[in-house]
């Protein structure tokens, strides 16, 4: 093999690296893989709707057993849906206090 066919070879095999690259970088920005925050937020506002929703549930379904038990229909079911929306609350916002603190 002669040099200038050498030369020829390695100017080619750049050429191929440069346009995989691209390739690669467009297949990125098409697919969405550019952008990491987005994973991140939307598993961030599937815990705080999850929070919420156990929070109310979980108060609502203690006190209406409570009260089933018990016997003082509607108070306990209410006593305990107030307290599982505060506890939701204090939920969220410890969570949001902890990604605000892993952001910075």
């Amino acid at each position: 093999m002669d040099p200038v066919s050498l030369m020829d070879d390695d100017a080619k095999i750049d050429a191929l690296k440069k346009r995989i690259d691209q390739a690669t970088s467009e297949e990125a920005v098409r697919s969405g893989k550019t952008q990491k925050g987005v994973d991140d937020n939307y598993r961030l506002g599937n815990r705080v709707l999850a929070d919420l929703i156990a929070g109310i549930g979980g108060g609502a379904l203690v006190g209406w057993v409570l009260d089933h038990f018990i016997g003082t229909s509607p108070w306990l079911l209410l006593v305990f849906l107030f307290l599982g929306i505060i506890v939701a609350f204090r939920n969220i916002i410890k969570l949001s206090n902890e990604s605000a603190k892993k952001h910075k």
